[in-house]
């Protein structure tokens, strides 16, 4: 075995689409706080838990405002009683339970939103509570027989579920209430809301702090999560794959200038939150092309990444197949350092090891780190980037005693360096040239994930249609300043990323139906906020799922098998 140093660095994207409807000001579906709650407490635990622990943290700018709203609507209403405009987390703390059938039914529905194996079995008291609100499902006259008892037990348990294992693990009120087990009061229920409200308002600068204390890089992605190589290019498409069906729409109108609204809210989202410029940008979903490195250069990052694949169809496309993944590189013209993904060990955390135990799948992680070392010409550095919440739930208690050994053991580990991609340029590693990009994302390399599909292909058409009506309201001047930041904002929702990625019957039915409805919704604002009335088609569904991917499909694999 020999003793030649790796750089190791762990990118934690934090991202969230936008769930609020822009009219009603409501959350229509509430994974933003149930995230906070959970991954992103315990991802912060984790970072500080170990002083020589480090990593990257990547926040869309999009889900950093949904934080600080839910923070401030859940104080106003323990200190005003003002409502919660959220029903699921609203009806934690109604005093009463609605008498009308089909809200009862919509409640049964939203807590069974759960990981069967690690939250609801985990707990005998809340999978009796499971049982019997499937069984009402299906008996759906019988659901006024549910006292309000049943309702209150039913809402604390579903939220302690949610609650990250260090929130568990460290705060009493918690385990009191676990202890507890049932028969919650009015006054558990205001409690839980309270943990709710101390784990949103501190989480942001929980990081904050581990930034100033050099543990953590912190780092953006575009404001709302947009594809960016596609806004500026749908043809780009094409440069991963073969010929595919495309949308009816044959470019984006004005994309070029979307794309720099994007990143420039995006920076000052980010600014207003962190108080730092941004030194690097993970684009949405590692989604990049010649033109976007461009203006990512522009705004002046100094890094951004990808997945391998990328590399990996650009290094094919020039014949030159020998430098490998573990560096970093950068395009011809640019000043902007390039770190490729190494999907297989990436898939390894998102898919496999939480089917291990954790000390034998640290052990796994850190041999092959070892031997990518030992069989590098020079000092290489392994980049695993992949999100921050979706992978946990599947592990034994939300991933916490991986996550433990895993900081743990790299920190201590003669020969791995746990860094970060700003520091990796500061210390001048080898940047390796690149004379072309072959444009795809971290999913297999390609933009497969959010176009060529026809539904895929008709959310695109959709969108081109909002964007000529937003052009010409623009053009004639009918928008007063206030008007227009309002529809630029809501037109931003609708580029993002995230309704693209669930259109398509591979998906589950009801992940389908819930972004699919959420997208018809945000187009309909935004026709009303241009003063326009929204098409017709608007009304009527035009995508389902039928599918039973990994992990729900909130994740893929880097490599279709």
């Amino acid at each position: 075995m020999s003793d030649k140093p790796i750089k190791l660095v762990l990118c934690w994207h934090m991202h969230q689409p936008e769930y609020r409807d822009c009219h009603s000001g409501e959350f229509k579906l509430p994974w933003t706080y149930l995230h906070v709650i959970k991954d992103y407490a315990d991802m912060a635990f984790h970072l500080e838990a170990v002083p020589g622990a480090k990593a990257v943290v990547n926040f869309a700018p999009i889900l950093l405002e949904q934080i600080e709203d839910y923070s401030n609507q859940v104080n106003a209403y323990l200190y005003d009683g003002i409502k919660i405009n959220d029903p699921l987390l609203a009806a934690l703390v109604e005093p009463s339970v609605s008498a009308d059938a089909e809200r009862r039914l919509g409640l049964l529905h939203d807590c069974l939103k759960a990981n069967r194996d690690r939250q609801i079995n985990r707990y005998p008291a809340f999978r009796k509570l499971t049982e019997i609100s499937e069984w009402i499902q299906s008996h759906q006259d019988a659901v006024n027989y549910l006292n309000a008892q049943f309702f209150s037990d039913l809402l604390v348990w579903y939220h302690l579920v949610w609650m990250g294992e260090s929130v568990k693990l460290t705060d009493a009120r918690v385990q009191r209430l676990l202890a507890k087990g049932g028969g919650f009061s009015m006054h558990d229920r205001i409690e839980v809301l309270e943990i709710i409200r101390d784990l949103l308002s501190g989480i942001l600068y929980r990081y904050k702090a581990l930034a100033r204390k050099g543990r953590i890089e912190l780092s953006v992605s575009p404001y709302a999560h947009p594809i960016m190589p596609l806004l500026l290019d749908l043809n780009s498409a094409h440069e991963a794959m073969a010929p595919i069906a495309m949308p009816k729409l044959h470019h984006y109108p004005g994309g070029d200038e979307r794309v720099k609204w994007h990143l420039r809210k995006g920076i000052e989202t980010f600014r207003h939150f962190f108080g730092i410029e941004p030194t690097g940008c993970w684009p949405s979903e590692g989604g990049l092309s010649q033109a976007t490195l461009k203006l990512l250069d522009e705004c002046g990052f100094k890094w951004t990444a990808s997945g391998g694949n990328v590399l990996r169809n650009s290094l094919n496309a020039t014949g030159n197949l020998s430098p490998g993944i573990h560096h970093p590189f950068r395009l011809a013209d640019t000043n902007v350092a390039c770190f490729f993904r190494d999907d297989g060990l990436s898939d390894l955390i998102g898919f496999e090891y939480s089917k291990w135990h954790a000390d034998d799948a640290v052990t796994d992680l850190i041999q092959h780190l070892e031997n990518i070392a030992d069989y590098a010409e020079r000092e290489a550095v392994v980049s695993i980037v992949m999100d921050g919440e979706n992978a946990w739930e599947y592990f034994p208690e939300n991933g916490y005693h991986f996550l433990s050994a895993l900081y743990r053991r790299l920190s201590e580990h003669p020969r791995i360096m746990l860094t970060t991609f700003s520091e990796c340029l500061n210390q001048n590693v080898c940047v390796l040239p690149l004379s072309r990009l072959i444009a795809g994302s971290w999913v297999y390399g390609t933009f497969s994930t959010w176009i060529g599909d026809a539904d895929k292909n008709c959310g695109w058409d959709m969108l081109g249609d909002v964007k000529h009506t937003f052009d010409q309201a623009v053009a004639e001047n009918r928008l007063d300043q206030h008007r227009l930041m309002l529809a630029e904002k809501q037109l931003a929702v609708c580029e993002g990323s995230d309704w693209f990625w669930w259109f398509g019957d591979y998906n589950p039915g009801e992940a389908v139906s819930d972004f699919e409805r959420q997208y018809r919704l945000n187009l309909t604002n935004l026709y009303r906020l241009l003063g326009e009335e929204p098409p017709p088609y608007l009304a009527l569904s035009f995508t389902r799922g039928s599918g039973e991917p990994a992990l729900g499909g909130a994740m893929r694999r880097s490599n279709q098998y």
